[in-house]
């Protein structure tokens, strides 16, 4: 009974073909939340797969209806030891994006795991089914060497995460006292890169808004008016260019987060974005001057336009067209005013004479993130560290977003994001996959990582507690 065994436990469930088998059983559901008529399937995921699966583990599972209707069902399960260890609580989802089952590369299908070479493709490989399996595969391996976990541990699965996760927050806040816990630990998103083990603590936020500008009823000649009447996309691709420049620096101060903060920057210093293997090259010159491309996409707010329509783009006519539109996003860091975005952007737009853009917001997500120099971030990246004998790179945020908050913000939880898939997955894509060595490698660091929290947890917690840290940056 050691560490090293439950983690050779772990990688042997890779090797024998025990773990491909599971996860094919899994991706081969069709739990596709965006599609209507999966209400079935989704709930299916929970009571045939998961529930299953986690009462070999000696977990008590129950399934609840989504408290917003019409949305997938959501499970909570428990494995409780002592009321003296600390508790985990784990977290993943069981939907999937669309298949887009005929723009996949010949011999492949979304509702098949196909094997070619390191790449397993298959919808919800890399998005959500096969991160949160390996930690289940994980924990299964420390139980199986050990006897015990030596914490308490509840899990938390979804199935509308894809959509938003719709009624996940009123759930977290109903559910509270059952899924009340000291840590999240949960994987998804990418690593950096596909040889990096990564750690990130919490999510850059988004706001999606609309910008638009109706000027008159129908289109007009541009050689008999042009000059004479107020073209909308003109003044709208001005309005956008009054809030962001060229270089694609936020000009809208109330848009713009806090100065990084000191742990922040330690903890990107020496992480290089982009540059892998069917990666864009990154535009060293774009974004907010004086950072870098790292601190940009990890530490900084970008504004981006999604979409920009006037007149007819498909077919153009000689004509000033009557109205645009564009479909704006801000995503953003820790300390950004983003709930009083419609004000901000409204008092700017007037301030420079743009009173007749319109601004409606959409929907928006907080950002989290905890604190790089908490306790419980040293121990994970040591355990990483001590598993895999590579520096495990520290994301103080994913570049994108997740709804951490529900755990940070609403359970009031320190979180720890174990990614097991890498930037070129093809996520949300045709033709999306895991890599075998990264699958490989996440069932050790995850068998590592549980095995040193049944190990560490009390002291560890009753350390945290007594420096009285907060839980967020």
């Amino acid at each position: 009974m050691s560490r090293e065994s439950a983690i050779r436990h772990a990688a042997a469930r890779h090797d024998s073909g025990t773990f491909l088998a599971e996860l094919a059983r899994r991706v081969a559901m069709r739990t596709e939340s965006q599609e209507s008529g999966r209400a079935g399937v989704l709930r299916a995921y929970l009571t045939d797969e998961m529930a299953p699966s986690l009462a070999r583990l000696r977990f008590v599972s129950r399934i609840y209806d989504n408290p917003v209707e019409g949305a997938g069902p959501l499970l909570i399960a428990h494995r409780h030891e002592s009321d003296a260890l600390p508790t985990v609580l784990i977290y993943g989802h069981g939907d999937v994006v669309r298949g887009y089952d005929d723009q996949w590369r010949t011999g492949l299908s979304p509702w098949r795991v196909t094997v070619d070479g390191e790449r397993w493709y298959g919808r919800g490989t890399a998005d959500n089914k096969g991160q949160h399996s390996i930690n289940f595969a994980a924990l299964a391996s420390v139980l199986e060497t050990r006897g015990s976990l030596g914490f308490n541990a509840k899990v938390l699965v979804e199935t509308g995460e894809e959509t938003g996760s719709p009624g996940l927050h009123a759930f977290c806040e109903a559910h509270r006292d059952e899924l009340r816990a000291d840590l999240l630990v949960a994987s998804d998103g990418p690593r950096i890169a596909a040889e990096s083990p990564t750690v990130f603590l919490g999510s850059r936020g988004l706001v999606n808004f609309r910008l638009t500008l109706d000027l008159r009823e129908g289109g007009q000649h541009s050689g008999n008016w042009g000059g004479l009447l107020a073209n909308p996309g003109v003044v709208l691709a001005n309005a956008i260019a009054s809030m962001v420049d060229a270089r694609g620096r936020v000009l809208v101060d109330a848009l713009r987060p806090p100065a990084l903060s000191d742990s922040v920057r330690r903890a990107l210093a020496d992480i290089r974005v982009g540059g892998n293997p069917g990666e864009p090259a990154v535009d060293a010159d774009y974004g907010e001057p004086g950072l870098t491309p790292t601190e940009r996409v990890f530490g900084w707010n970008n504004l981006e336009v999604l979409a920009f329509k006037t007149g007819n783009p498909e077919k153009p006519v000689n004509a000033i067209p009557p109205s645009a539109f564009a479909c704006m996003q801000l995503r953003f860091v820790v300390g950004t005013d983003w709930e009083n975005l419609e004000h901000a952007v409204r008092a700017h737009l007037d301030a420079h004479g743009f009173e007749r853009v319109g601004i409606e917001v959409e929907r928006g997500m907080p950002a989290t993130r905890l604190d790089p120099d908490d306790l419980w971030v040293r121990w994970a990246l040591a355990s990483l560290l001590k598993t895999t004998g590579k520096p495990p790179v520290l994301l103080p945020n994913l570049g994108g977003t997740l709804p951490n908050d529900a755990f940070a913000q609403v359970l009031g939880l320190p979180t720890l994001w174990v990614p097991h898939s890498y930037p070129g997955c093809s996520q949300h894509a045709p033709n999306e996959h895991l890599l075998a060595p990264v699958v490989r490698e996440g069932l050790r660091i995850m068998a590592g990582l549980f095995w040193d929290l049944g190990e560490d947890g009390p002291d560890l917690l009753a350390r945290r507690k007594g420096a009285q840290q907060p839980a967020m940056a």
